[in-house]
Formats: structure tokens, sequence, C-alpha cells
């Protein structure tokens, strides 16, 4: 085993370049995934970085965690007042779109090439989830954005679904490998396990928001390893009783972000940022177990693959899921198309390689495959693709002049006001004000000191608020200082 020098060092070489890499793949207008997984691959053992790694339950291991923390990211930053109205279309995309895709490119598969129907049932499974992260950040690259609803649901649809892709997996494999499981077992597995996630997801993240606000810890730094802990505890005691861990994970994350707790703008930053390095972690990884030499192999078979994925199976799964849906045809061709494959689909591909499933060393190569095939057909024309449905719209890539800007309304404006004597403000925290949404306290002068509050900072009489708002919460704030 090489020295633990050399392993840093060689880490960190990895992660710089794939952040560097990160800023050219906007230029090219091809997700960051695929540089991350190019990078990993040219590390390989194939490749002239020459690193030997073939650990695939080590593999897994970083991709489930990496997933977990991924979710929960994408949770957090959710907005569900802008989720909202696409919540059925993107629960049904999530589950009924899910199974559709998989049963449709198993059938497929079983007809054309001739796989057993379970084994084209696991490789559907496989591929069935989506990565909307990777659509948007292509979409953002060429400044083009989408029309109504649809950025909302296709956000929905690819923090919810990876749950049904990886419970899908795991059921065919118990098909697959003797003992195996009966259909009626699977499908009460399938129950507890989403009653369970979504319960502890929910439970966990009412708690994580009650325990941030009055845990008053000494040090900011610590709350991110607070949440930190709590997202590893959500997973892990989650999938021990029985529950999914992902569905867990994303739901608490969504909870969180959805309510007022202390440092939340931080905590969001840190995981955010910690989601990408999960992200670059994980592709790299997954780079490095994959051998290139061994792709040509699966091209033919790939490429049918791929094919009847994205123009067949995904379309079918869509349109028959949206199908009580008014929302208008290109909206709907839009989400068929834009079901590109991310990472998730190479970390399922794992599973049977550790189960022993026969012919599991071809499945990974041929997942590989689709993912890479998805990531450059898909990928790259999205934008074009939004263009001719008429479904895109332009964007302006203009940071705004504050942060707080993007959080209140066009009409916003600064004001000061001044906490008089018997308001019942005075000795509440900030974070127990109850504000109206968007406003936002900037600054807060008591005596001769200007302090930048966060959640927790009490208000005393006297002291002059300086509010970031539009007029109607000013007029709103106004009414909460005066009253007693």
């Amino acid at each position: 085993m090489a020295a633990p020098e050399t392993l840093l060092l060689v880490a960190s070489v990895l992660l710089l370049v794939s952040v560097i890499a990160s800023k050219t793949s906007g230029r090219l207008g091809v997700p960051a995934l695929l540089l991350f997984l190019a990078i990993g691959m040219l590390a390989g053992s194939d490749g002239p970085g020459g690193i030997e790694f073939d650990d695939a339950r080590l593999a897994q291991s970083l991709g489930v965690l990496a997933l977990a923390l991924i979710l929960f990211a994408g949770g957090l930053d959710t907005d569900w007042s802008s989720v909202r109205p696409a919540l059925w279309e993107g629960l049904g995309l999530s589950i009924v779109g899910v199974l559709g895709t998989a049963i449709t490119l198993a059938t497929l598969l079983h007809l054309v090439l001739q796989y057993s129907f379970l084994e084209a049932l696991l490789l559907g499974a496989i591929v069935s989830s989506t990565d909307a992260a990777a659509v948007f950040a292509v979409l953002r690259s060429k400044s083009v954005g989408l029309r109504g609803r649809l950025k909302p649901l296709l956000e929905l649809e690819s923090g919810s679904n990876d749950p049904m892709a990886v419970f899908l997996t795991i059921a065919v494999i118990r098909l697959l490998v003797p003992p195996a499981a009966s259909a009626a077992a699977i499908a009460g597995t399938f129950v507890l396990q989403m009653v369970l996630g979504a319960a502890a997801g929910y439970g966990v993240g009412k708690a994580a928001v009650w325990l941030a606000n009055r845990l008053r810890l000494e040090y900011e730094g610590l709350y991110p390893v607070l949440t930190l802990s709590l997202v590893l505890f959500t997973y892990g005691a989650t999938a021990k009783i029985g529950g999914n861990g992902f569905l867990a994970v994303y739901l608490a994350g969504l909870v969180m972000g959805n309510s007022h707790f202390i440092h939340k703008r931080s905590i969001i930053r840190f995981h955010d940022g910690l989601a990408w390095l999960m992200q670059i972690v994980m592709f790299l990884t997954l780079g490095l177990l994959v051998f290139p030499s061994r792709l040509p192999a699966v091209a033919g078979a790939g490429l049918v693959t791929a094919a009847l994925l994205m123009l067949v199976a995904r379309p079918i799964g869509v349109f028959v899921t949206l199908l009580p849906s008014r929302m208008p045809l290109p909206d709907k061709a839009m989400v068929a198309w834009v079901g590109l494959r991310g990472a998730v689909p190479i970390v399922l591909a794992t599973f049977p390689l550790l189960a022993g499933v026969p012919r599991a060393d071809h499945l990974f190569d041929l997942v590989f495959f689709v993912v890479l095939t998805s990531v450059l057909l898909q990928g790259t024309s999205i934008p074009a693709v939004a263009r001719w449905l008429g479904v895109g719209v332009a964007i302006e890539q203009r940071p705004p002049p504050l942060e707080a800007a993007a959080r209140t309304s066009p009409d916003a404006r600064l004001m000061e006001i001044r906490v008089p004597a018997g308001s019942r403000m005075g000795g509440k925290r900030l974070l127990d004000l109850d504000l109206p949404p968007g406003a936002l306290v900037a600054l807060l002068r008591r005596g001769g000191q200007v302090i930048v509050p966060d959640g927790g900072t009490p208000i005393a009489v006297g002291d002059e608020l300086v509010i970031l708002a539009d007029e109607p919460a000013l007029a709103e704030i106004r009414l909460l200082v005066e009253s007693r």
C-alpha cells in the first residue's frame, strides 16, 4: 500500500484537476461529471496514470455515502413553494415513470438483444434514474432556462427518483440470486421502505430544526458538523430499521431547507460545497473502477441500449405518467428528453458485482457505456432541443449586488426601524419573530455597535433594525414592531 503522503498527493492532484476542469465544462457545453469521469479513467490502470483500483465494495461504499450527502444538499436547497405546484407530476415520474422506464427497456432488450427478462429488467432498473443537476449545469452554461413548471418538476423528479431506482435494483437482484424472493415479499418491502423512509426523514428534519435552534452551540463552525452528523444518522438509522435511507435524507433536507433555523445560510453553503466534493470523489472513483479497454466489447449492445432508453423507454415512461397532466405537449417532450443519466446508475451497477449476479462485469461495462452515451448525446443537445421545442427562456447570468437581493422581490428597499419601549419584539430572538417571507434584517444598531445578526440574535428595546424588504412586508413589520 502506498505511503499516506503519496495518497494525499495523488488525491489532491486529482481533485485540483477536476475543479479546474469544471471551468472548462461550461465552455464545451458538456456536464462536468463527464470530465470528472474522464479524469478518473485517465488516472486508472488503463490510462497514463496507471493507478490500480478494482475494489467494487469500496467504490459502492463511497457512492452510497456521496449520494446520501448529495440528496440531503439537494433537499436543503429546494424551495417547497416552487416545487409544490408540480408535486404530483414529480412524484408520479419518480415512481411510475421510473418503473415504466425500467419495464419498457427490459421488454425491448429481451426482444432485441435476447437478454433474459430478469437480466434486462436489472439493467433497466439500474439506468432508470435521472440527474437534473447535470441538465441545469448545461443549460446555465448556454444561458438558457426552462419555462413554467419544467424546472421545479425536474428538480423534484431528480431528487426523489433515486430511492426508487435503488429499490428496484435491489429487488431484481433478490429475484436473480438464490434464494429468490417472491413478488409479494418485494411489494411489501417497497411499501415498508417508503413509509419508514418518509416518516424518518420528516421526523429527523423537524427534530434537526428544533435542535439547531435550541442547542446554542458556542462556535458557529459546529453547526455544519451537527447537520452532517444528522445526515449520516438519518441514513444509517433508517436503513437499519428497514426504511429507504436515501428517501429519508432527501426529505430531512427538504424539511430543514424550508424551515427557519440558526446559521441557515452558512449551513446551506457548507452542504453545497460538500455535495460538490462528493460528486467529484464519486465520479473519480467510478472512473478509476472502469477499464476503458473493455468498453469496445460492449459498444454495440451499449449503443442499442442507449438508443432504446433515450428514444423509446424514457419517453413512454414520461408520457404515460403525465397522461392525466395538462402540461403542454412540448413540455412533456422536453421532460422525456432530459432524462440524463449521471453517476447513480454506475454506483448501482456495483450492486450486482458484489451480489454475485451472473455476467455482472458485462453489466457494469454496459451501464458505464450507456451513461457516457447519454451524457455525450443528450447532455450536449439539451439547449438546442429546449429552443427547438420553444420551452427555453433566456437567462442573464449576473450576480446580484447583494446576496439578499435574490431572496426578495424586485421592489425591495432598505429601511431603518427602531424598536420602541414596550414592543412585543423586545427580548425575542430574530428567529422567533416570524418575519414576512423575503424580509431580511441586514444590520442591527445597538448603542455605538453595528451587529450583523443571525437567527439567534436577541432583539432589545432601542435597537435600530436595517431591513431589506418590499413595501407590503415593511408595513407588516411596522405593525409587528409597534404591537405590545
